[in-house]
């Protein structure tokens, strides 16, 4: 029986992301892979079988066999990398959108820190369609891509929970959680706060369990620095 509208209300995160995971069923440069995150194991299978047999040009839809770090299941799903792209998941969306309740969904590209409403026009204009373009866009920044920001961290684990929160792990610590406020290069990230004298005892615990990495606190806000990228984030 054939899913119906909001039968998967509530369980289906309006966030998704593309092209962060590897594909299996080819080379990157020709296959898109998006990711979408389920509440459960059932609503998993539910939108895999949904994408799977509702629309010819999904390649193969797939659900993690238990849950993620952060808690959800995911369901990844690969098309061919072609100028239809950017329809055909704007297409699928649609679907997803009946049966899950949403009015909108948004996507992060690359891991980026930045979700993106999407819209068919973001989707063209961000997702590669080709194999060059793929090139480009993935190597034009990689520290826009929130794993790679932190890979020279002692984190064990860095996911983004929802449209702003970043949670960090490290090994015998509790995680840390940070609202990301901005990211860019360093020359162009502008903080109007004032510098925070007393804020040194905040700084000295997160480098000790960042590493390595330039953190400066103006007013509530922390900037991390990273080979002439800034993230600003706020704690909590």
């Amino acid at each position: 029986m054939g899913l119906k509208k909001n039968d998967l209300q509530d369980l289906v995160d309006a966030i998704f992301e593309i092209d962060s995971f590897k594909s299996k069923m080819g080379d990157d440069k020709d296959v898109i892979v998006i990711s979408f995150s389920t509440k459960n194991e059932g609503s998993a299978e539910d939108l895999e079988n949904f994408i799977e047999k509702g629309y010819p040009f999904v390649l193969d839809a797939d659900k993690t066999t238990g849950e993620q770090s952060d808690g959800m299941y995911k369901v990844f799903v690969e098309l061919e990398r072609n100028k239809e792209a950017p329809g055909n998941i704007s297409e699928m969306l649609d679907g997803i959108k009946q049966i899950c309740g949403l009015e909108e969904m948004k996507f992060r590209y690359y891991k980026g820190f930045r979700s993106h409403e999407a819209s068919v026009n973001n989707l063209a204009e961000m997702v590669p369609t080709d194999h060059d373009a793929y090139d480009i866009r993935v190597n034009e920044n990689n520290m826009d891509n929130y794993k790679n920001f932190f890979n020279n961290s002692y984190a064990e684990d860095v996911v983004m929970l929802d449209e702003h929160t970043l949670k960090i792990k490290n090994a015998f610590m509790d995680p840390v959680l940070f609202k990301v406020v901005d990211f860019g290069q360093t020359k162009d990230i502008n903080i109007n706060e004032a510098l925070d004298i007393n804020g040194f005892a905040e700084v000295i615990y997160l480098t000790k369990y960042l590493g390595d990495y330039n953190i400066t606190k103006y007013g509530k806000k922390l900037v991390l620095e990273n080979s002439g990228y800034s993230l600003i984030v706020k704690r909590g």
